[in-house]
């Protein structure tokens, strides 16, 4: 397979599936009335943000299949794409905050392993994702607040 094909399959994969289930699980009326912490971002800024985010997260992966797509690195950027997806719909259309929290507390617990395991043979890789550590490290926090003031 070329590598443009191997490229625009995972940003296609990445970017769709992530803006598919960002627009199906989409914040409702549940999650307008529930209590958030003062330092809750507005709604709009999400999108953007993951645009980007999920840019990169297509990038990182594309990079690691071509060096090797049955590396402990390859595993652990398709659970931390599984557990990315797996979180909205657990929060908004589940409307389990506890167990989203779990979700993505354990998608933490991925990127940093990710980012640990390919820091010193793919800096660019590890690098690409620090954005993406610092904005799920936000979420879980926020996931966190609105879980306990709720």
């Amino acid at each position: 397979m070329s590598n443009w094909v191997i490229r625009i399959a995972f940003l296609a994969l990445t970017l769709g599936g992530g803006i598919l289930i960002g627009t199906l699980t989409a914040p409702g009326n549940w999650y307008a009335q529930l209590s958030k912490p003062a330092f809750n971002p507005p709604n709009w800024i999400f999108g953007p943000v993951w645009t980007v985010l999920y840019v990169l997260i297509a990038m990182v992966g594309w990079r690691q299949f071509e060096t090797d797509r049955s590396s402990t690195t390859m595993k652990l950027w398709w659970t931390q794409l599984g557990l990315n997806f797996l979180w909205s719909p657990t929060f908004f259309v589940l409307q389990m905050p506890w167990l989203a929290f779990a979700i993505i507390f354990t998608l933490l617990i991925a990127i940093v392993m990710f980012i640990t395991q390919v820091r010193h043979t793919d800096r660019v890789s590890a690098h690409a994702f620090l954005p993406y550590l610092a904005c799920v490290a936000f979420a879980t926090v926020l996931n966190l607040s609105i879980a306990i003031l709720n």
